[in-house]
């Protein structure tokens, strides 16, 4: 499984490639992937439990914060959705900051937009 954007860097090719593979997977609405300081990825799909809701994008980056991570180099999500949602951008910018690139690909893995966390 790879993904359908020419161009695209091979280490951000990667964690879209890998956020499509757990939606996919797990068969969620959303599959996210992000990148740490150190190049570590963290993959995660849609938690939805009676008494837990998290988007794909925020549990990477829980799953980031709880593995250690002190920053993000990038983050991906595959969703049907037309963008990232202002909480997940939020998610991501709290622990990459502002500039943090953001890519938004459709379930063919088809990067759609780049925004910044900001």
């Amino acid at each position: 499984m790879t993904t359908d954007t020419p161009g695209l860097d091979p280490e951000d090719r990667k964690i879209v490639t890998l956020a499509r593979s757990a939606r996919a997977r797990n068969g969620v609405p959303e599959g996210a992937a992000v990148r740490d300081e150190t190049g570590r990825t963290y993959v995660a799909g849609t938690v939805a439990l009676d008494s837990l809701h998290l988007s794909a994008l925020r549990t990477a980056v829980a799953m980031a914060v709880a593995s250690g991570a002190k920053s993000l180099e990038a983050a991906a999500v595959v969703t049907d959705a037309e963008a990232a949602s202002d909480e997940d951008r939020a998610a991501v910018r709290d622990l990459g900051g502002p500039e943090t690139p953001v890519l938004v690909a459709s379930p063919d893995g088809t990067v759609r937009e780049t925004v910044s966390a900001g």
